[in-house]
């Protein structure tokens, strides 16, 4: 194993199993995967009260992971090809898209992507089945004006979900298989995984053993395929849509910007900086990589990349099996960030 394996592999075995059951950290520079690393189990648990499982089979570099927030980058990448295509526009009111919406119809695209919409963070959806919970989440009422307040809404991007549904004439998974995975040559990244011995566990709730089923409450109450979340993927898989990301692969010049550079000039409570989709410089994942880019995943996922350095890192972990009041991976994620610059600087300067 070479010292940058070893040093990958150092950080995940710290983390596991006290942080999280099960983690697989890829890290790429100038395009080639330099290390990686694997550790856990797929499913460690029985309960709650954290009774081992007596047969827990090994986590791969190819294990499924529910990759829960950063769905909204692949949601932001298909919500952009569209605009490329002039299908979607940015900055006209969603009801062109939505005629259903309700007293929010004039919040844009735009604003639904970089969290100033107005919309709550989180919403229940409420119905008995999926076509009610969703004309529940299209009846939500805004907190503030659009375009005054930045808050982190899941409410926002499950709508941007359906404007990009009706814009691109088809479901969202379909629209991910078709404009990003396929593409990509992804095989084991969309929603509703169809082999969930593959998957890692994730929350032991009211419906068990929760595996192969998107963590997130409300995309679950709404199938399971929703803009907040429900993307599931392999860590090689994410990493190869980091590096789309990195090099525009997916999208044209001017929209592959926007995720990349600040698009609100309103503050950021945490300090980071708010891109269409994309956080820059977030200090939960970035360690050194102060100026990086991406995103962060309930369920202990992170995706970063860094244009300076021609870096892309992923973190995936199931940090909330078997309950979400475990240890937080933040720590874990900016170690990967310090070991992908300290590999960086020793293929550059030798040091």
């Amino acid at each position: 194993m070479s010292e940058d394996a070893k040093e990958l592999q150092q950080v995940i075995d710290a983390a596991v199993p006290d942080v999280t059951p099960a983690a697989v950290a890829v890290v790429s520079i100038d395009g080639r995967v330099v290390s990686q690393a694997v550790g856990g189990e797929l499913a460690r648990f029985a309960d709650t009260r954290e009774t081992l499982l007596p047969e827990r089979a090994p986590a791969g570099v190819d294990t499924v992971f529910d990759l829960a927030s950063l769905t909204k980058l692949y949601v932001t990448v298909v919500a952009l090809s569209l605009v490329d295509e002039g299908a979607l526009a940015l900055d006209e009111p969603v009801e062109r898209w939505l005629p259903e919406y309700g007293d929010s119809a004039w919040v844009t695209l735009r604003q639904l992507l970089t969290h100033t919409s107005g919309l709550p963070d989180v919403y229940t959806p409420r119905g008995v089945d999926d076509a009610s919970r969703w004309r529940s989440i299209m009846s939500v009422m805004l907190l503030d004006a659009p375009g005054t307040v930045h808050r982190y809404s899941c409410v926002g991007f499950q709508v941007a979900g359906k404007v990009v549904e009706s814009a691109g004439g088809a479901g969202l998974g379909e629209l991910l298989r078709k404009r990003i995975a396929e593409p990509l040559g992804l095989t084991a990244t969309g929603f509703l995984p169809d082999d969930a011995s593959r998957c890692a566990a994730t929350e032991i709730d009211d419906r068990g053993t929760v595996r192969g089923v998107v963590h997130d409450e409300a995309s679950y109450a709404l199938g399971g395929v929703a803009g907040n979340a429900g993307v599931f993927g392999t860590a090689p898989e994410v990493l190869r849509f980091a590096e789309a990301l990195r090099t525009g692969e997916l999208l044209s010049p001017a929209s592959a910007e926007l995720m990349r550079t600040p698009q609100t000039d309103i503050p950021v409570d945490s300090g980071w900086r708010q891109a269409l989709g994309a956080r820059i410089g977030d200090p939960a994942i970035c360690g050194p990589l102060t100026d990086g880019y991406g995103h962060t995943g309930f369920t202990g996922t992170s995706l970063l990349i860094d244009d300076s350095r021609n870096a892309s890192a992923v973190l995936l972990t199931n940090r909330v099996h078997p309950s979400r009041t475990r240890s937080t991976v933040n720590p874990v994620r900016c170690a990967v960030a310090q070991v992908t610059d300290s590999i960086w600087r020793t293929q550059r300067h030798g040091a």
